[in-house]
Formats: C-alpha cells, structure tokens, sequence
C-alpha cells in the first residue's frame, strides 16, 4: 500500500510541476467565472468531469463539495481538489485540473467604436488590440479621453486614463495597457 500511495504522489507532484513550469513561461492563466474546466481524478470515473465556473468563481464537486476557483490556476484549483477529497479517500488522489474553454475570459468595449461589445480573449491582449476587436474608434470618439475601468480584489473600481492619439503615433507604447479580464474600455 506505500509503495503505491508513493508512486501516486511522486506521479502527482510530477504532474504539479510541469503545469508549474509551463505556467512559469507566461503569466500564469486565473481561472475565470465561465470558464469550463476538466477534473480528472485518476482511478476515479465517477469523480472525473467537465464542470463550469460559476459567477461566484466557485465549482461543485461530488464528495470534494463546493471548490474556489478565484484568483488560481488551474494547478491550484487541483490542488485544493487534492486536498478536500484526501479528506475521504484512502489514498491521496491524483487530480489533474484542464482548462477546456476561456469562456468567462473577456473584456468589453463601450462607447464611441464601430462595434461595442463584450470580446473573448484568449492571450495577452492590450487596449489597442481591443479597440480593433470594436472595430476601431468611430470620428466621433474622443481619443484622448479613453478610460479602462478595472474591478480590484476589494469590489471597487479604478479608473485608468489610455491616450490613443500617443500610442498610435509610436509615442509612449508602454502606455498600452495590458487588459485584465473583465476590464471595460471606455470611448467616450
């Protein structure tokens, strides 16, 4: 019976670490509200599915019980289904968490653009990438007043202030904000 939970453990924090290690290359991806996500437990049919995150960033689990996905990757996320089924299982299960669709992964464009709307992105996506999603500004936008409103962990908002006539002529492209999932880009 050791010799098999070791193997289980050693094949576990293999698998750990080459999620790690891919994770590390690249900003690690947060799992989103939406998001749809592959539970694997190995040896362990019944336990292994596809699930969504749900609005509260939350996944339900049979035995594991309800699992909080905010702010975690998925390497997390397994972790934590590691934890909360080793509390039933004999041996320490081996749980591998897949993302399968970014769904809840977005960013919305408002204002004075040619296409306004809700956008899925699947990488690094900044705010002049964004308004091309839109369709670009129309001639009456206001290029210089352009806003990305953020949420912060606390539930409040800021404010953060993009001049698109800067960034378009080469100037100041440090300023081309690297958007956040769920940030609402303002064209007023």
């Amino acid at each position: 019976m050791y010799h098999r939970n070791s193997r289980c453990l050693a094949l576990l924090l293999a698998l750990l670490a080459g999620q790690f290690s891919t994770q590390a290359h690249a900003e690690a991806y947060l799992v989103n509200p939406g998001d749809i996500l592959r539970v694997d437990v190995w040896n362990e049919e019944l336990l292994s599915r596809e699930v969504l995150v749900g609005p509260d960033g939350r996944i339900g689990l049979p035995i594991a019980g309800e699992v909080n996905t905010t702010k975690h990757t998925t390497a997390q996320v397994g972790a934590a289904i590691t934890e909360a089924l080793n509390k039933y299982m004999k041996s320490v299960p081996l749980v591998v968490v897949s993302l399968m669709q970014t769904s809840g992964n977005k960013v919305y464009v408002i204002g004075k653009v040619n296409q306004p709307g809700e956008f899925l992105i699947n990488g690094e996506t900044d705010v002049m990438q964004a308004l091309a999603l839109a369709g670009g500004l129309n001639s009456f936008a206001d290029e210089n007043d352009i806003v990305i409103l953020r949420r912060q962990d606390d539930g409040s908002q800021v404010s953060i202030p993009f001049e698109y006539s800067r960034v378009k002529t080469g100037k100041d492209l440090d300023k081309n904000i690297l958007l956040q999932s769920r940030d609402v880009v303002v064209v007023p």
